[in-house]
């Protein structure tokens, strides 16, 4: 029974968990603004999502903390989707690609996408709940 209920919120759990790490990607780019010859980066939600669905249907994760561990099988992350450099709309002559106009609005898209997650999480739950309860 909770086998099914957790596999029922999983796709929310694995989108919450890429939308934060997608934050942290951005405002490490914000951070690094006026930092010479830094390279803007990002990654593809759609594959990396996918990479995390197959890797917690396929069995036991492993965590990494550290970059040089080795992934064990069924073990997938954000690197999956690629942390990709981002091109640059207007690159400055100090070599740095971050464009504060596309982190905003990057920023701004992932904060309502993971606003519209947490609403459908909370509308599922909701609806489990009437369930459990039998409709009252």
């Amino acid at each position: 029974m909770l086998d099914k209920i957790s596999d029922h919120l999983n796709f929310f759990q694995q989108s919450l968990g890429l939308r934060a790490k997608k934050v942290e990607v951005i405002a490490s780019n914000i951070a690094n603004a006026d930092t010479p010859g830094y390279k803007a980066v990002d990654f593809d939600f759609g594959k990396a999502l996918q990479g995390q669905l197959r890797a917690s249907q396929s069995g036991l994760a492993l965590a990494t903390s550290n970059e040089r561990h080795l992934a064990a099988q069924g073990h997938a992350s954000v690197d999956e989707g690629g942390l990709q450099y981002r091109s640059a709309v207007q690159p400055s002559l100090d070599g740095n690609t971050v464009d504060m106009d596309v982190e905003r609005a990057a920023f701004t898209d992932n904060a309502m996408k993971y606003q519209s997650t947490l609403t459908f999480l909370n509308r599922r739950i909701s609806g489990l709940m009437d369930a459990i309860k039998g409709g009252q």
